[in-house]
């Protein structure tokens, strides 16, 4: 079996006026993502560690922010573009670990249907899913509630001869 691992990093900032989307799901809270895209930083990382698994490029060269056609985009757009890339090359995901740095709201509530809908997308069992949370201890952009950010791990493994 080949096996190959990809590492994604994501960051935004937090504003007053937009939703705040965490894996695709809208999460109750005064303050959201600024971004070009929808600005999910979970997506977004999960989506960069996939294709860094494959030395496919990055987030920016697939979907760069300023192109228009990707203004207000669903971050799930990139994630099913991603995953297609990743298939057509004759891999798939063994399994995804991430860590999402958010000061608040807690986010224990909403991990169960963040996995559910990132396993929709990726047409994958949940439970080969982690999502974690954690905060900065109000230290930083992310602890002063400026911005947050993802980190993602994904594990791909050859499936077929391409």
């Amino acid at each position: 079996m080949i096996f190959r691992t990809g590492l994604g990093y994501d960051v935004h900032p937090l504003v007053a006026g937009r939703p705040l989307i965490i894996g695709g799901i809208t999460v109750p809270h005064t303050l959201g993502t600024l971004g070009h895209s929808d600005g999910d930083a979970l997506l977004h990382a999960v989506t960069d560690a996939l294709l860094g698994s494959l030395a496919l490029g990055d987030i920016g060269q697939h979907f760069p922010d300023n192109d228009d056609a990707w203004k207000d985009m669903p971050s799930s757009i990139f994630l099913e573009k991603a995953i297609n890339l990743v298939r057509e090359k004759g891999f798939d995901i063994v399994n995804i670990d991430t860590v999402i740095i958010l000061e608040k709201p807690k986010l224990k509530p909403y991990i169960p249907a963040i996995r559910e809908n990132m396993a929709r997308i990726l047409s994958i069992s949940p439970d080969m899913i982690s999502v974690k949370a954690t905060t900065h201890e109000k230290m930083g952009f992310a602890g002063e509630e400026k911005g947050w950010a993802c980190q993602a791990l994904v594990m791909v493994q050859k499936t077929e001869e391409k």
